[in-house]
């Protein structure tokens, strides 16, 4: 455990920074968190790459913790725990109950102490001994230094310090968590938090002993106490094989939830799916229940307010019925209004700001049969918020008597209040939530499917949106902005590679040439790679893997995956990056039960770099993570590229077609975990790979031609920019882009008026999250790139008003 003194030591830093490092280091690592809290929780899960997991006395009984604690760290190698405010500071008025202390004799875990050193000397060891002296049931086993300076002054404290000092942490700005009125930003707030946490690991690994500690974490004896496990907690599951679906909402602004809410949901028979009410206009089809947890809605209240077609749609679930749940965030959510933003209007009160901070840990009482309690029953929650609503509670149906006071909204289908409540200490709620779905008609409108697309005049239909692609747009001898090749000749070796190749025509091809070749170039095993025909045949081999349970692609991206997947029977489930975000990549918006994410790096058509930290949070035991690389190649140095790291359940997809201008050569290749690599092997069709790419593999992996993909790379670099800077000019929005191609909102209706110009530039509608407004403009030398902007002054002139907006 790592625990403080007191608030403000540094604890998350440190404790995030650890399990960072420890996994960078090979180790399976489980996050947990001592007491309520959901935002540390969530950089836990990303420096882990697993759920983070709470442990709290007073929400579950001290008698589930350890089981709880097993049930999270189930596959791990070490757990950390993270302590919360002071080692012995618990409940007010209990002598310290659910204190960080308190867990840790509960789970005879040792302690750690991080102490802020940055204002003390000497004085630091009379406070840590004091401490590990205080209560003999709780075992402080060292301490860590944290926003240390001189290093006379750290050895100063070392000599007054009688346990083991386990590593200094010198201060770095860099690092440091942003607070918000709760507490920290949540991880999926940050765009930047997956670099953050990987510097912390980096951090840590520098200045803190990984092997002492790990040395210690063994020392722990072990538990008598079983896992907790969900279906045993809810003593009698549904045995039905019917699954309705629970729609639980996330996205940035719905993030607080416990993951064994859903799991309990999960065995109670149920199908969690998984909505943003960001960016989703309805609820998952076939919705029969609803889960709307904590979060900071009134951060973007105007884009909740936005959103009408599902604040509709919600409100109309609720009001016939659809069993419907709502802690916090999700209370705000269905209100009539949130700070004068119209919300769904499903409860009647009205929710504001308030000036302070409401945060207290209490019992509640039901005070009559609703949704989730009968008549006197009495349940263990917490309250962390700064708003108020007006009433705070229906008169002749308040959710929970909280210190002797009415509180929420509830009746036979809906549970709606402040308080939040863990289920695994209170299983018969989700018991009886899971009865009243599996009882529910599904009255919700279907959500129409993400591939779905609309045409807008001067548009043809397309058949089938997922295989569109470029090369059907640039024929009829348009000028080609659509297909993302590069557009100068090939290299004389590589020509002279694909015509030498036809003398092994009349034999079958080999491709161990080529495996051997990006072995090399990317410091792999062979047993590491996979040549391909092309990046689509790598698509299709993974959908034919496995019997995929979830599997997951990460839209608006390049579609063939997507269709891969369906064509092989599998359902996708779509998550979508958000404009207003610039396309960035939220990874707490994949689902937990996802076992297979395909997401691409850079994107096509958006031209998002997603950070490698973030894609390697994806990776988790039973998952399968494929990441799109297609096109970074035509990046200045390849940033953020996984091709030469060794992750468990990682494969990373390379084509040469588009660099080296060679599509009708269909040459590609998998790099990645052996494992994954050698199923997808045998799972390939003999000689798919041909002779010319065979050949074109080989010499595309040279020293030679990494300096002219190097050089390739820089040149479509300067490209890029003058586009950019002509779309900036004309007052055109764009996403910025690190990709050869630029993705501009250009207005309904410029796609077709290009073309009667001469100029094929890519439709965007048929990429899942995009809509007709969108195009996507390939990367050209500047005389090209001047003759379509001429073109779109000349159609936004036509029009007599610009059709872009500013992204």
């Amino acid at each position: 455990m790592i625990a403080a003194p007191m608030t403000g030591q540094g604890k998350t830093t440190v404790a995030t920074g650890l399990m960072a490092a420890l996994r960078e280091a090979g180790h399976v690592v489980s996050g947990h968190k001592v007491g309520p809290d959901y935002i540390d929780p969530g950089y836990h899960a990303l420096a882990t790459g697993r759920p983070g997991r709470n442990l709290d006395p007073h929400l579950v009984g001290e008698e589930r913790v350890a089981p709880l604690l097993l049930h999270g760290a189930r596959g791990a190698d070490v757990a950390v725990v993270e302590g919360v405010m002071g080692l012995h500071d618990g409940r007010i008025g209990t002598g310290g109950f659910a204190s960080s202390a308190h867990v840790a004799s509960l789970t005879r875990t040792p302690v750690v102490l991080v102490v802020d050193v940055s204002r003390m000397s000497r004085s630091v060891g009379a406070l840590v001994a004091g401490m590990a002296a205080y209560d003999p049931a709780v075992e402080v086993v060292g301490v860590i230094l944290n926003k240390a300076g001189s290093e006379r002054n750290v050895a100063e404290i070392t000599r007054a310090t009688r346990l083991p000092v386990l590593g200094v942490v010198h201060r770095d700005e860099r690092i440091a968590s942003p607070s918000r009125h709760l507490g920290l930003v949540p991880a999926s707030e940050r765009a930047e938090s997956a670099h953050t946490v990987e510097r912390l690991g980096e951090h840590v690994a520098r200045q803190v002993d990984l092997d002492a500690l790990l040395s210690l974490a063994r020392s722990a004896p072990a538990l008598d106490a079983r896992p907790w496990d969900p279906a045993h907690a809810l003593e009698a599951p549904s045995a039905t094989s019917r699954r309705p679906v629970v729609a639980v909402a996330g996205g940035r602004a719905f993030t607080f939830r416990y993951t064994e809410t859903e799991e309990l949901l999960t065995a109670a028979g149920c199908e969690v799916v998984g909505f943003d009410p960001l960016g989703d206009t309805g609820l998952p089809a076939g919705t029969r229940g609803v889960y709307l947890g904590g979060g900071f809605p009134e951060v973007y209240a105007g884009r909740l307010a936005d959103n009408r077609s599902l604040l509709a749609e919600l409100r109309e679930a609720v009001r016939e019925g659809v069993p419907t749940v709502a802690e916090c965030a999700g209370l705000l959510y269905l209100a009539e209004s949130l700070d004068g933003a119209p919300m769904a209007g499903a409860v009647p009160a009205h929710a504001r700001m308030a000036e302070r901070l409401t945060l207290r840990y209490p019992e509640a009482v039901s005070p009559g049969d609703t949704l989730l309690t009968r008549a006197g029953e009495r349940v263990t929650g917490h309250e962390f918020h700064r708003t108020r609503t007006t009433p705070g509670a229906c008169g002749e149906g308040p959710a929970w008597e909280v210190e002797g006071a009415p509180e929420g909204f509830a009746s036979p289908t809906l549970h709606a209040s402040y308080l939040h409540v863990h289920w695994a200490g209170h299983p018969r709620i989700a018991a009886r939530f899971a009865e009243a779905v599996h009882a529910a008609p599904a009255t919700a409108p279907a959500k129409p499917s993400p591939t779905t697309r609309t045409t807008v005049p001067g548009t043809e239909p397309v058949a089938d949106p997922l295989r569109h692609h470029g090369d059907a747009e640039a024929r009829g001898g348009l000028l080609d902005l659509a297909v993302n090749v590069y557009p100068g000749d090939r290299p004389a070796w590589l020509d002279r590679a694909l015509r030498e190749s036809l003398d092994h025509a009349a034999v079958y091809p080999d491709p161990e040439p080529a495996r051997a070749a990006i072995a090399r170039r990317h410091a792999r095993r062979p047993a590491e790679v996979l040549p391909t025909a092309g990046a689509a045949e790598a698509f299709t081999l993974v959908a034919r893997l496995r019997p995929w349970r979830r599997p997951v692609v990460v839209h608006p991206q390049f579609t063939e995956p997507h269709a891969a997947l369906e064509q092989a029977g599998h359902t996708v489930t779509t998550v979508l990056c958000a404009a207003g975000d610039g396309f960035a990549f939220d990874a707490q918006t994949v689902p937990d039960d996802a076992d297979l994410v395909v997401v691409g790096n850079p994107t096509n058509p958006t031209g998002a770099l997603h950070p490698a930290a973030a894609l390697r949070g994806l990776c988790r035991p039973g998952r399968l993570v494929v990441v799109d690389e297609a096109f970074m190649d035509a990046l200045p140095g390849e940033p953020e590229s996984l091709a030469g790291e060794r992750i468990e359940g990682l494969v990373v997809l390379r084509s040469l077609t588009k660099h080296w201008s060679i599509p009708g050569i269909r040459a590609g290749y998998v790099v990645g975990d052996e494992t994954a690599v050698g199923e997808l092997g045998r799972a390939q069709t003999p000689w798919s790979v041909s002779a010319p790419a065979i050949a074109a593999t080989v010499a595309c992996m040279s020293d030679e031609a990494s300096a002219e993909a190097g050089r390739r790379a820089e040149e479509l670099d300067g490209w890029r920019a003058d586009l950019e800077a002509g779309l900036r000019e004309a007052g055109l929005g764009f996403v910025p882009s690190r990709a050869p191609f630029v993705l501009v909102r250009a207005g309904e209706g410029v796609h077709a008026r290009l073309r009667e110009q001469g100029i094929a530039v890519r439709r965007a509608d048929t990429f899942p999250g995009l809509d007709a407004a969108w195009v996507r403009v390939a990367v050209r030398p500047p005389e090209t790139t001047r003759r379509l902007l001429s073109a779109l002054a000349r159609t936004r002139g036509a029009e007599g008003e610009p059709h872009g907006a500013r992204v």
